[in-house]
Order: C-alpha cells, then structure tokens, then sequence
C-alpha cells in the first residue's frame, strides 16, 4: 500500500517513525525526566535491545507491524477503542478517561490534556 505525497510505503513510514521516536524517547528519558522510574525505563529498553539483534542497544517499539487501514467508521472505532482501553487493560487506571495522555476523556465529553483533531 502506499501512503503520503511521495509515494512512501507503509513500511519505510513505519520503519522510520519507531526509529525517530524511539531514539527521541531514550535522550529525553536519559536528559528530562526527574522521576523515579528513569534508570527501570532505560534498562527496560536496553534489555529488549539486547535481546534482539537487529537493534542497536535498545528497543522501544515492537519489530513487527500489522498496519490495518481504516476504510470505515467502525474499524476507526474499533481501533480507538483498543487504544483507549491499553491503560485500563495493564492496571494503570480503572477508566479509559483517567488515563493522562489519553485522549478518551476528550472523546467522553471532556477536556483531556492533548490537542486532538477529530476523524470525521
């Protein structure tokens, strides 16, 4: 499938994506946060990197991808869901909505604390 101005494929903006992010993530893991779980997150990282040999040192996306195209409503739905309800599903919150970096508060009614843009 291809995707954007360019003609890129899925899997290069993938590919590129989790190698942007994750590189970013880890400096400002390692630069920013003042929290107790800083050294945990890092080693964490470095632990699935080492388990893998395609990585270099660290690992903070799964190799693998199952892009899904959202051609309807309800896949869009269903999709948002599922991404919703990952906070509740690991014991971080009990509600989609107290999740902080969510955006299921702005889709119940509420203000969350990111900017979103509505698929219509």
């Amino acid at each position: 499938m291809m995707i954007g101005t360019h003609g890129n494929n899925m899997e290069d903006i993938m590919r590129d994506f989790k190698s942007f992010t994750s590189t970013s993530l880890k400096v400002a893991i390692k630069e920013n946060i003042q929290e107790s779980r800083k050294e945990w997150l890092i080693w964490m990282m470095e632990r699935s990197g080492k388990m893998n040999s395609n990585n270099n040192g660290f690992q903070f996306w799964d190799q693998d991808n199952h892009p899904i195209e959202l051609f309807d409503n309800e896949i869009m739905q269903q999709k948002l869901d599922y991404i919703h309800n990952n906070p509740v599903e690991a014991g971080f919150v009990e509600e989609a909505e107290d999740w902080l970096w969510s955006s299921a508060k702005d889709y119940s009614g509420g203000k969350g604390l990111l900017e979103i843009k509505y698929i219509e």
